[in-house]
């Protein structure tokens, strides 16, 4: 469902030059899998989803995702993916319910089929108690849980999930957990960025570390900790981190 080959992001920035964001980045995530991306801060995480979400242009390189290619059909892959990150927005001044309406009419919902489709997913991310209420009423967890809906309200078969549970509690990471989950299951493709080992251990049927925007390794928990012979994901991690930094 999403294949990169050759991805490169280059910036320049007024006071650091040239900043290869990306390079050469190549991967594959299956349908049906948890894709993780793991990394530091500033490793290209976030660059990296951006660019296969269309957001950013690469500037080497191509990707496909659900079939389309991210250079010649944009529009394409930006109606078969779902894209959460930190500063997705919503109005204050709608409900919860209504912003869910209104993307869904963007994406072409109306009717019978958008009602059943809001009502599945206020079922399933548990928003029964504020979907009435307005957004910029909400809580933090429950703005999230919003945005998430939002992001998949025409039910993406891809899904890109940049920290989706960054700053939430416990509760509520776990409602978000579960629907990961319950996604895989369903077939979808999810790639998911955090810094939470225990959510990665728990979730991710793969992991990619990045570090300084290549990717260093590509595998199961499993064929991580035989490549470091570490068994925490934190600390193979650091491991797969110290070795690069190390040969730099």
């Amino acid at each position: 469902m999403v294949r990169a080959n050759g991805l490169s992001k280059i910036f320049t920035d007024r006071k650091r030059g040239t900043v290869v964001a990306l390079d050469e980045v190549a991967l594959e995530a299956r349908p049906g899998e948890v894709f993780g991306i793991l990394g530091v801060n500033g490793a290209g995480k976030t660059t990296l989803l951006r660019v296969l979400g269309t957001i950013l242009t690469p500037s080497a390189g191509d990707a496909e995702v659900a079939g389309y290619s991210i250079r010649s059909q944009p529009q394409e892959v930006r109606q078969h993916i779902g894209y959460l990150t930190g500063s997705t927005a919503l109005y204050g001044r709608l409900t919860a319910r209504e912003v869910l309406c209104y993307f869904g009419s963007l994406y072409g919902l109306s009717g019978n089929s958008l009602r059943q489709r809001v009502d599945e997913l206020v079922d399933t991310l548990r928003m029964n108690d504020f979907i009435d209420g307005r957004c910029d009423r909400l809580s933090t967890g429950q703005q999230q849980r919003v945005s998430i809906a939002r992001s998949i309200i025409h039910n993406p078969p891809v899904m890109f999930m940049d920290e989706p549970t960054a700053g939430l509690d416990v509760v509520t990471s776990r409602t978000i957990m579960q629907f990961i989950d319950d996604s895989r299951r369903r077939g979808h493709t999810i790639l998911f960025s955090t810094h939470i080992m225990s959510e990665a251990e728990r979730l991710c049927d793969r992991i990619a570390v990045i570090h300084r925007g290549r990717i260093i390794t590509i595998g199961t928990l499993e064929d991580l900790r035989a490549q470091t012979g570490e068994r925490a994901l934190e600390l193979i991690f650091l491991h797969l981190i110290g070795e690069k930094e190390t040969e730099a």
